[in-house]
């Protein structure tokens, strides 16, 4: 029996991307949409899926719920979401990138997933287009928008009274470091973000949480650091370290740094991995669970 296609939302845009980026509405993520970058993606999920699943569970996320999945990217939350609601409950994935969206219709087309509504917004521009769900998830998103108070805004129309929405936003950037310090590593951290900074984002975002959280309608219901420090022979080093290969090359690209400069980073995180001393403390997250008033 054919599989019921996922629904989409939203104007379809032709498929002319290469290998890298397609437009300015892709070449304006600050990561990028690339195929490296959804690789990436898909890797960082796969690393915080029991922390992640744990503060879901804790939320009251389960069969039946209609989750709102913010900023959703590839959609790799949003299977998980999806699997977790089972067929009564609802996902709808909001993101502004086509490439991502394409990705997420593939594979709930791929699983037979009939209860994903992939919707193509931007949350800066647009209301979203649902109303009363249970829940929302948002990883990673606050620290890019232009106004997380309006994104917070936008989320609080969406959800019922009483509706949790669970949050994961860096409240450090900067502890993302290797051990022993590495120079060039330390100056490629900075570098993205300032990057980050010039396109209109905070990499710090959640040291304003919890001014902008009740502000927007919402009570803090709890909080909790969460990171992670890797050495080389752990599988989770390729998050951190990925991160570097994949981003110092988007550096390049965007005109930020020189090819030399580049190859000092890449060249660092090869000693650093030639060591079996070598610690790469992940960027500090701060998790907030909190309830729709």
């Amino acid at each position: 029996m054919p599989c019921r296609r996922a629904q989409t939302h939203g104007t379809r845009v032709p498929r002319t991307y290469d290998a890298c980026v397609s437009s300015a509405s892709e070449r304006d993520y600050v990561l990028g949409t690339h195929d490296a970058e959804v690789r990436r993606l898909s890797f960082q999920h796969d690393l915080w899926r029991p922390r992640v699943r744990e503060a879901w569970l804790a939320a009251g996320i389960g069969a039946g719920s209609h989750v709102l999945d913010i900023g959703a990217g590839p959609g790799f939350a949003a299977l998980d979401l999806a699997d977790l609601v089972g067929p009564l409950g609802r996902v709808a994935a909001v993101e502004r990138s086509r490439r991502f969206l394409d990705h997420l219709v593939s594979a709930c087309q791929q699983r037979c997933l009939a209860n994903v509504d992939a919707i193509e917004l931007d949350l800066m521009h647009d209301p979203i287009p649902v109303r009363d769900f249970h829940a929302a998830w948002c990883r990673w998103v606050a620290c890019f928008v232009s106004d997380p108070a309006l994104l917070l805004a936008r989320v609080q129309e969406a959800l019922a009274p009483g509706a949790m929405i669970v949050l994961h936003e860096y409240v450090d950037y900067a502890t993302y470091r290797c051990l022993p310090q590495r120079p060039a590593i330390e100056q490629f951290v900075q570098e993205v973000m300032a990057s980050w900074r010039e396109h209109g984002g905070e990499p710090d975002i959640a040291r304003a949480l919890p001014t902008l959280l009740p502000a927007a309608g919402f009570r803090i219901q709890s909080a909790r650091p969460l990171g992670f420090a890797i050495t080389p022979v752990d599988p989770g080093w390729h998050w951190p370290a990925g991160f570097v290969r994949t981003n110092v090359p988007r550096l390049v690209e965007l005109g930020r740094v020189t090819q030399a400069w580049g190859d000092r980073v890449l060249d660092e995180l090869a000693a650093a991995e030639a060591d079996p001393g070598s610690v790469f403390v992940t960027p500090l997250v701060l998790e907030i669970v909190a309830e729709r008033a």
